[in-house]
């Protein structure tokens, strides 16, 4: 302008940080939309990918939680089934999102600088983008207060797989052995788990020893083996900085709980 105006005096009164240090880009630039909608639209797929687990967790084949009914409907043609409303249409809302992401980007990529009329289709995608997605994360909030985890059947099916064959061959290899030979100590007990219907947790430690083919170094799987191949000492070795030990799992939820105060 040529009147001696005073763009920063106008910008602080608008609650900008600052004024644009460019006018052509100042009226040409989409990009704070298109980086908004970025960012809502990887909070949504990650909201996505929540609901996807929550979907298959409370199916009958998986049983690991069932959601209150409050965010759930019964189905037109089956009385026993219960479709989790809730996780399914964020997941649905994430692709709503990601298109307005993709509208904005297409809208932008053949605009020459400065400013155009096609720049006022700008708003419909982002103003969509904000409400759907706080309103999905403000249902998502009341929805996880719903979640009653079965913590029997999530266990049964943690012991299912040999899902300890790992710490075995790691106590192993904390006793000295190479890991290629741990590897197949453990491949030879698992093989002998197969045939026995058992778990590694139910061998002996007379049977672990027989059947590791270590030969002399038999002597390696002691007493204490039994303490790294239950669910919980599986658990507990994690215990380091993004671990699954309780004690790390206790401190990124204090975290995350001190995040969020902020």
């Amino acid at each position: 302008s040529s009147l001696g105006l005073d763009p920063e005096a106008v910008a602080a009164e608008l609650g900008f940080d600052s004024s644009s240090a460019n006018s052509i880009d100042g009226t040409a630039s989409r990009d704070f939309a298109a980086e908004a909608a970025f960012v809502l639209a990887m909070v949504a797929v990650d909201l996505s990918r929540i609901a996807e687990e929550v979907i298959v967790w409370a199916t009958a084949e998986f049983a690991y939680v069932t959601l209150d009914d409050a965010f759930s409907t019964g189905s037109s043609i089956m009385p026993q089934k219960k479709n989790p409303d809730v996780p399914e249409l964020a997941s649905g809302k994430t692709g709503r999102v990601n298109g307005h992401l993709i509208a904005l980007l297409t809208l932008m990529k053949g605009q020459p600088l400065a400013y155009n009329k096609d720049n006022q289709e700008d708003k419909e995608p982002l103003f969509d983008t904000v409400d759907t997605v706080v309103d999905t994360l403000r249902i998502f909030a009341d929805m996880a207060t719903g979640i009653t985890v079965k913590a029997d059947a999530m266990r049964a099916a943690a012991l299912q797989g040999y899902a300890t064959a790992t710490d075995l061959a790691d106590y192993l290899v904390k006793r000295g052995l190479p890991f290629r030979d741990a590897h197949e100590a453990v491949a030879h007990a698992v093989r002998a788990c197969d045939d026995l219907r058992c778990d590694l947790a139910d061998l002996s430690v007379a049977q672990l020893r027989d059947i590791s083919g270590l030969g002399d170094k038999a002597n390696l799987i002691g007493d204490d083996v039994h303490a790294v191949l239950t669910l919980e000492g599986s658990v507990a070795s994690r215990n380091h900085i993004g671990g699954t030990a309780p004690e790390q799992v206790k401190q990124a939820i204090a975290f995350a709980r001190a995040a969020l105060a902020e």
